[in-house]
């Protein structure tokens, strides 16, 4: 994919939200980051040309990031290059799938794709967020970036996408907290999040198309073995992972639901995978060689990881289940990370969609939206609500998704993109946009309205 293309963000300072809140457009061109200011007065009228990350500005003129160029230029409305800047965009959505039942829906999902492609730098870093403070590659952020180009026909880039997590990926199967661009990891005080072990390979699963794309899954599949090993050994007597960080990103004393869910997802789908990777080594017509090799691996890691997700699924239930999915076994408050037991993550559960709308209810404010981490005071986190819509979606509540994704959509910032959180008193952008996680989360939800996702 071109890399030389514009974005246009609302950025507010990051952590500083007092901050006047500056836009910017960014592109990359052979790994260096083109960062050009657009005054806020410049965004007063100022639209992108239809299925493009070119901008028109308030007089006309069109902003965009030309091939091979290490700046942003200001053309005529007229300019070929620009126009052919947004003819290539257009072309790489029609390659895939736009979701949504409205005008407006297929337009936020259009921009999500957008946003999503212009994120993801040449080798397949799927940055977070395009700021000095978000512009690194966590797993758990880009697994999902990788799902949603999936589900909407973009195999290729989520491909790459799990090649470079791949390329990062631990000797234990387990991966840093986030890395840089270039692959090397952030080196702080930030500990690894075990829940990489299960996104990711729930990622490779659905960007194989469920292990139907051979070639993919085969080239994945040393990085997914890795991971499900070494999730499946994590488990302790209780059939839980150990306490550790999860996507709220601080130590604990406790498992968290966080993770749990999403160990409990990867199992579910690494035996997925290793199922099909079996059977078509298999009936390879060779018959011998590798492809023997492979089929009798996955047959044994098959069963293995499916073994593991039967006795995490009864730990989740025996020991977070009781108090209705809480963060912690003995409660530690409602946790958005119980949307991730429900569809499509995993199969539809009675009393996790009672405990999704328990939850939903405890944690939800004025305006429909819901807090994500309680350090952020009152701030609404965007990822969170995205949870609960695509929750909503996949378990067939379209009122309620179709609720929350109203709230997302009117909470926008002035040029399309999700920020990370939205003030609660005031209703405006907080923090970074556009943010990875929502506008893949969104796209997933988007998509289970017109078919289902699939669950592992």
């Amino acid at each position: 994919m071109s890399v030389a293309v514009g974005l246009v963000a609302l950025l507010l300072g990051a952590t500083r939200p007092d901050r006047s809140p500056p836009l910017f457009g960014a592109g990359l061109l052979g790994g260096r980051e083109a960062l050009v200011s657009v005054a806020p007065d410049q965004a007063v009228g100022a639209a992108y040309l239809e299925g493009s990350t070119v901008l028109r500005l308030a007089d006309g003129r069109l902003r965009y990031l030309p091939p091979g160029a290490s700046e942003s230029v200001d053309r005529p409305p007229d300019d070929p290059g620009a126009l052919a800047v947004a003819a290539g965009e257009r072309a790489w959505l029609a390659a895939g799938t736009v979701p949504g039942a409205t005008a407006a829906e297929r337009e936020v999902a259009a921009r999500s794709l957008l946003f999503l492609r212009l994120l993801v730098r040449p080798g397949g870093a799927a940055l977070a967020a395009e700021t000095p403070y978000w512009a690194y590659v966590w797993p758990r952020d880009a697994s999902f970036t990788a799902a949603a180009l999936a589900v909407t026909g973009h195999r290729r880039e989520a491909g790459a996408i799990l090649g470079f997590l791949g390329g990062t990926q631990r000797p234990d199967g387990t991966w840093p907290a986030r890395s840089h661009p270039d692959g090397r990891p952030v080196t702080d005080d930030r500990p690894a999040q075990l829940d990489a072990t299960g996104w990711v390979p729930w990622a490779a699963w659905l960007a194989s198309d469920q292990g139907r794309d051979i070639d993919l899954a085969t080239r994945l599949w040393p990085v997914v073995r890795a991971a499900a090993d070494h999730a499946a050994a994590s488990l302790g007597a209780d059939g839980l992972p150990p306490a550790g960080p999860d996507y709220w990103e601080r130590r604990e004393r406790a498992p968290t639901l966080g993770t749990a869910a999403a160990l409990l997802t990867g199992l579910r789908a690494s035996a997925r995978l290793a199922g099909a990777l079996g059977s078509a080594a298999a009936t390879d017509p060779a018959g011998e060689g590798e492809p023997q090799h492979l089929a009798a691996q996955a047959e044994d890691r098959q069963a293995r990881w499916a073994g593991a997700a039967d006795r995490l699924q009864l730990g989740v239930r025996e020991r977070f289940g009781p108090g209705g999915f809480q963060r912690h076994p003995a409660g530690g408050g409602p946790d958005a990370a119980v949307t991730w037991l429900a569809p499509p993550f995993g199969p539809p559960d009675p009393a996790v969609e009672r405990a999704v709308r328990t939850t939903w209810r405890r944690l939800t404010v004025a305006g429909g939206a819901v807090p994500g981490r309680p350090w952020l005071g009152s701030d609404l986190w965007t990822p969170a609500t995205a949870s609960f819509a695509l929750a909503a979606m996949a378990s067939g509540d379209l009122a309620d998704a179709e609720a929350r994704l109203g709230w997302l959509l009117d909470h926008r910032t002035a040029l399309g993109a999700f920020p990370e959180r939205v003030g609660r008193d005031d209703g405006a952008p907080r923090s970074v946009a556009p943010l990875a996680w929502t506008h893949a989360i969104v796209l997933l939800t988007l998509v289970s309205r017109d078919r289902a996702v699939p669950v592992p």
